[in-house]
């Protein structure tokens, strides 16, 4: 009988940077994982600013999309603020119906030229399904491979000219994309130092836990975080992780 596969280590993350960029779909969507990392990087003293597609306002059924958006974006301010995290930009298109395209790609290009991140984070941009449970959205598709093919943009003076009319001068020193989520991850960060801080971050999206499940937040949120960072560890050196898959650029 054949021996399984073992799967190869985990690379540690290059931590050569200053700035990152995170973007992402929704509200909640860093705090399933990355958040611990984003703690453990501003701890080190590095800065980390999230902008999200949406306001996440067609999340809870029991809530209209106008008082849905705001409650949201506080918790979201609130959890990125756990972290480490004060700048946090909303681009405003439409929960569930996020479209991939030249809008898409434009705007996200334009929050990297204005951050100049040496590190951009995003998540699972192709996988269908993640971690082999969750079937993953439309929104976090379309934004994931948006993030990939925006930092290409950024640094092209001739994609999106009017963003350098508007004072968003090309940036092309974005070195390293980092995608959560992935089904294939090449990279890892230890978040030893950062777990606790990645929990009580998700935990700031209480509204939107409660909606989810019965169970206690907080034990829902342990019940995630905790065995994922462990299960990766197994990959990093018995050290709890949050994986990536990383392009160099």
């Amino acid at each position: 009988m054949t021996e399984p596969t073992l799967a190869p280590p985990l690379e540690p993350l290059p931590g050569d940077w200053r700035r990152a960029l995170a973007v992402v779909a929704h509200p909640d969507d860093l705090e399933y994982g990355c958040s611990a990392a984003v703690a453990v990087w501003t701890d080190a003293g590095r800065e980390v600013a999230y902008v999200l597609a949406t306001r996440g306002e067609a999340g809870i059924d029991t809530l209209p999309p106008d008082e849905c958006a705001p409650l949201r974006e506080r918790e979201q301010r609130a959890s990125a603020a756990v972290v480490g995290v004060s700048e946090v930009e909303f681009l405003d298109h439409r929960d569930g119906v996020v479209e991939y395209g030249t809008a898409l790609r434009r705007d996200i290009a334009a929050a990297i030229r204005r951050h100049r991140p040496e590190l951009v984070v995003t998540l699972g941009h192709r996988e269908e399904v993640l971690g082999g449970t969750y079937w993953n959205t439309p929104d976090h598709v379309a934004v994931g491979r948006a993030t990939l093919d925006a930092v290409a943009d950024a640094g092209n003076r001739w994609i999106f000219p009017e963003l350098a009319e508007k004072g968003l001068q090309p940036w092309n020193g974005v070195r390293w994309v980092a995608v959560g989520g992935s089904d294939t991850p090449t990279h890892a960060v230890d978040v030893t130092d950062g777990l606790e801080r990645g929990i009580r971050s998700l935990l700031e999206h209480r509204t939107y836990i409660e909606v989810l499940t019965d169970q206690d937040p907080e034990e829902y949120a342990r019940s995630l975080l905790v065995p994922y960072a462990e299960a990766t560890g197994e990959r990093f050196g018995g050290r709890p992780a949050v994986a990536f898959q990383v392009f160099a650029r």
